[in-house]
């Protein structure tokens, strides 16, 4: 049956070419049809048990504890480039300690990548995407060492404290645990294997391309990519995503010339009665592009393109809204006191999938340090990006977003653009979601299943180049990631109804069971 969509205001801007954005300004808006949510009854709960492996874990915890130890103690900071070549070479040392026929660096422009290959004669072949980099680190924020990677007490359980514990190292040893698990018992994995790991997730991904242009015509023949992740709640909860948007990001930068200002370096500030001040050129440059209030942005055609809801795009938000609000925790973890337009659960859940963003991540001009200097800086710099959803080309974005500074008299301002790439979408019907949510319901019960979430990861790589169905998957809790304190739960507290890792190993290998169909 079809479904009819409200789009209010934007329903033609959405759908005509003949509309302009110079006629009404304003944010697409969007409803949701709540009278099919999926019915996930239709998946069954994964019934298979491989207790010879379940158990092989439980024997061997304390050495897989140790393996995510040692991860975690290698630093891997790609913005620094600190212990980023001895963290790879740890990935190929350990995929050929595990049986991998092919284990190797992979040279790129930036930080190397890894490829593995273990051939099982398997008739399916799963890939498996992993980032081995991390954010940089303050150390005194930390409570303990955020290299020690120490088991501390938590109020959720006894937890591994450190940089990259859940983001993403943590989970995807928990991964090659679990496998090593199968090889021990079974000798030989249901599924064969491929992984692409690259050191540069946290800067954009800017050379991963390169990695998947050694081995591209492999990987078309894999069934799916999975990125293991912790992805439950303290309470156990199960939010799952199949999609994230695309991002843009970029610096402008105003710079004293020919228009007005200080060219070579800073200058007494007195001057300013007679000089053009960079910085407040560059504020009302940012101010020009938005609404006052900073939330609508008013470059033409900004809003053009958005592919609005699905048929099975609805029926998942609308099952989410009707299970678990996953909106109402993020307000209570950051503490948010108000939303955009005072907006309820369904219209944030709307805004988070389907509008593009125009953020300022930081701005910095002049001097910032302590006491007085008064000065006239002779350049501003801020840094930018937005959060794009499907139907929308970062390249594009960007062009309009220059366009409109050179139309509104600000052609000296210099855009440089760092990193891009498009949203990415998976079906909830492909093989590879269908075999994880038969276990995640064994683990689990039924779970949240949102069609993208609002962040951003090069997943196009896998659904746009390879067409394969990915997603990001995994049980277990962590939190802290890109923050201090950074926690992934290894034991859980009576009361927390989290998998600790013997059960997220264990959902692991319920999981390549389950997709091979053995």
């Amino acid at each position: 049956m079809m479904r009819t969509f409200g789009l209010g205001l934007f329903a033609l801007a959405l759908v005509s070419p003949l509309y302009s954005f110079a006629q009404e300004v304003g944010r697409p808006q969007y409803s949701i049809d709540m009278s099919y949510p999926y019915d996930y009854s239709s998946i069954p709960v994964y019934s298979q048990a491989h207790e010879a492996i379940y158990k092989h874990i439980d024997d061997n915890l304390p050495a897989h504890v140790s393996n995510l130890q040692r991860w975690l103690r290698q630093p891997s900071i790609s913005a620094q480039d600190v212990g980023i070549d001895a963290m790879a070479q740890m990935l190929v040392d350990d995929f050929r300690a595990m049986g991998f026929q092919e284990a190797e660096l992979v040279p790129t422009d930036g930080h190397p990548g890894v490829w593995g290959y273990l051939d099982s004669g398997a008739a399916k072949t799963l890939m498996v995407y992993m980032m081995y980099d991390v954010q940089p680190v303050n150390p005194e924020d930390w409570q303990s060492p955020p290299f020690a990677a120490e088991l501390v007490d938590h109020a959720t359980g006894k937890v591994i404290m450190a940089r990259g514990a859940t983001n993403q190292k943590g989970p995807q040893r928990a991964f090659l645990n679990a496998l090593e698990s199968i090889l021990a018992v079974e000798g030989k994995l249901p599924v064969n294997l491929m992984i692409t790991a690259e050191g540069e997730e946290e800067l954009g991904s800017p050379h991963y391309p390169q990695i998947v242009d050694k081995y591209e015509d492999r990987l078309l023949t894999a069934d799916g990519v999975i990125f293991p992740m912790n992805m439950q709640s303290p309470a156990g909860d199960l939010n799952l995503f199949l999609g994230v948007k695309g991002i843009a990001y970029w610096e402008l930068e105003a710079r004293g010339g020919s228009w007005g200002g200080p060219v070579t370096s800073e200058i007494h500030g007195s001057y300013k009665a007679a000089l053009d001040s960079p910085v407040w050129r560059l504020i009302q440059a940012l101010a020009s592009l938005t609404s006052p209030d900073g939330n609508t942005a008013l470059v033409p055609g900004f809003y053009d393109g958005i592919r609005g809801p699905t048929e099975e795009e609805q029926s998942l938000i609308a099952a989410s809204l009707l299970n678990n609000d996953s909106t109402s925790a993020l307000q209570e973890a950051f503490a948010i006191e108000r939303w955009i337009d005072d907006a309820g659960p369904q219209q944030r859940v709307m805004e988070l999938t389907y509008s593009p963003t125009l953020n300022i991540d930081g701005i910095y001009a002049g001097y910032t340090g302590e006491g007085v200097k008064t000065i006239l800086p002779h350049t501003a710099t801020a840094k930018m990006d937005s959060r794009l959803p499907v139907g929308i080309d970062p390249e594009e974005h960007m062009d309009k977003i220059r366009a409109y500074l050179d139309a509104n008299g600000y052609s000296d301002i210099v855009m440089r653009r760092l990193s891009s790439y498009p949203a990415a979408q998976t079906s909830i019907q492909t093989p590879l979601v269908q075999a994880a949510l038969g276990v995640s319901k064994k683990y689990a019960g039924t779970p949240a299943v949102n069609p993208r979430i609002a962040g951003s990861a090069p997943f196009y790589q896998f659904t746009q180049r390879l067409k394969l169905p990915m997603m990001p998957w995994g049980m277990g809790f962590g939190n802290g990631a890109h923050s201090p304190n950074e926690i992934m739960l290894i034991e859980p507290a009576k009361d927390s109804g989290a998998a600790g890792l013997a059960d997220i190993e264990k959902a692991y290998v319920d999981f390549v069971y389950a997709l091979s169909g053995e």
